[in-house]
C-alpha cells in the first residue's frame, strides 16, 4: 500500500502523487458507504494493481472545505477586483468566514490593480487584520510577494469569476499556461476556465488549488457556520468579544454591545458588519440536526 497526495479529482478519479509517481485511482465504494468522499489535497492510501490504483483510506484531514471542494490547505488566498467584474464584499466576507470557522489564515489579493487600485478594499481588509497583497497580472506587481506568502504551504486561490486567479498563476509559473477566460462586458462576470480543482506544484512543498471561480448565487452551496461561532470567525471582531454587557451578546441589537460601540466609533468597517447580520441571518436559518446529517 501507499500513500499519497490527490492532485486532482474529476468525474470520479483521483491523480494521486506518490513517491513512485502519479497513479490515477478510483475510490473505494465503502469510502462512500461510510460518508467519505477524497478531495484534492487529502493524503490518502492506494493500492495499485496491473497499473490501476484504489483509495482505500483518506488519512486524517486538518481541514476540509464544501466550496472550493479542497482539503488540509494552509493558507486560503481570497482573489477580488475592483473592476471588470467588481467584487462584492460579501463574497470575500463568507469565503473568509468558512476559513476562520476553521482556524485557516485568510491573505486578500487584490488583483488588476493596474486598471483600478482597489483602494477601499485594501483599506478595509488591512484593517480587519488580514493579509492583503496589490496585485496586477498584467504588470507583475504583487506576484513575488505573493510566491513569497505561498512558499512551503498547501494553498488554495478562491475568488468570483473574472477576477484573474488562473491569470496570477501563470505569472508564478508561467510553464503553467493555464487558459484564462474573458470576462463579460455586459455582465460583468467572467467566463469559467477552472472546472475542478487541481493542486499545481510551484516549487518543493509548495501547492497551489485553482478553484472555479463563483457568483453570489453560489455562496448558498459554501459551508455552514454555527451562528453561535460566527462571531470569531471575524478577527476584527476579537479585541472586543467578551466586553458585552450580556455575555450571550450576538452583536445585532443588544444594548451594551461592545461590537457595535466599535462600529460606532469606526473601529470595525461598515461592510464587514453588514456581512456579519447577512451571515447570522443565513446561520439562523440552520438547524442542528441537519448539520448532524450531513456529517
Amino acid at each position: 500500500m501507499e500513500t499519497g497526495r490527490i492532485l486532482r479529482s474529476i468525474s470520479g478519479f483521483y491523480d494521486v502523487q506518490t513517491p513512485t509517481g502519479i497513479i490515477t485511482c478510483r475510490a473505494r465504494g465503502i469510502l462512500r458507504k461510510n460518508g467519505q468522499s477524497p478531495l484534492t489535497g487529502d493524503m490518502v492510501q492506494i493500492t495499485v494493481e496491473k497499473g490501476k490504483g484504489m483509495v482505500e483510506k483518506i488519512l486524517p484531514r486538518k481541514n476540509s472545505f464544501v466550496r472550493p471542494a479542497v482539503a488540509n490547505i494552509d493558507l486560503l488566498v481570497v482573489f477580488a477586483a475592483n473592476v471588470n467584474p467588481v467584487t462584492e464584499p460579501f463574497l470575500i466576507d463568507r469565503v473568509a468566514a468558512i476559513a476562520g470557522d476553521q482556524e485557516v489564515p485568510v491573505c486578500l489579493c487584490v488583483n488588476k490593480c493596474d486598471l483600478d487600485p482597489g483602494l477601499d478594499l485594501l483599506r478595509i481588509y488591512r484593517k480587519a487584520g488580514f493579509s492583503v497583497i496589490a496585485a496586477s497580472a498584467e504588470t507583475g506587481a504583487g506576484v513575488e510577494e505573493l510566491r513569497n506568502l505561498i512558499r512551503g504551504k498547501l494553498v488554495a486561490f478562491t475568488g468570483n469569476s473574472g477576477v484573474g486567479k488562473s491569470s496570477i498563476l501563470n505569472c508564478l509559473c508561467p510553464e503553467l499556461a493555464l487558459p484564462v477566460g474573458e470576462v463579460s462586458e455586459k455582465l460583468g462576470r467572467g467566463r469559467h476556465t477552472t472546472r475542478h480543482v487541481e493542486l499545481y506544484k510551484l516549487e518543493e512543498d509548495t501547492y497551489v488549488a485553482d478553484t472555479p471561480g463563483f457568483s453570489s448565487f453560489d455562496t448558498d452551496q459554501m459551508d455552514v457556520i454555527l451562528k453561535e461561532n460566527l462571531q470569531y470567525a471575524f478577527p476584527d471582531f476579537g479585541a472586543f468579544l467578551g466586553k458585552c454587557q450580556f455575555h450571550d451578546c450576538t452583536h445585532r441589537k443588544e444594548p451594551g454591545c461592545a461590537v457595535t460601540a466599535a462600529l460606532e466609533s469606526g473601529e470595525i468597517e461598515k461592510t464587514r458588519y453588514d456581512s456579519y447580520l447577512r451571515l447570522y441571518e443565513k446561520a439562523s436559518q440552520i438547524k442542528l440536526w441537519e448539520i448532524k446529517q450531513e456529517t
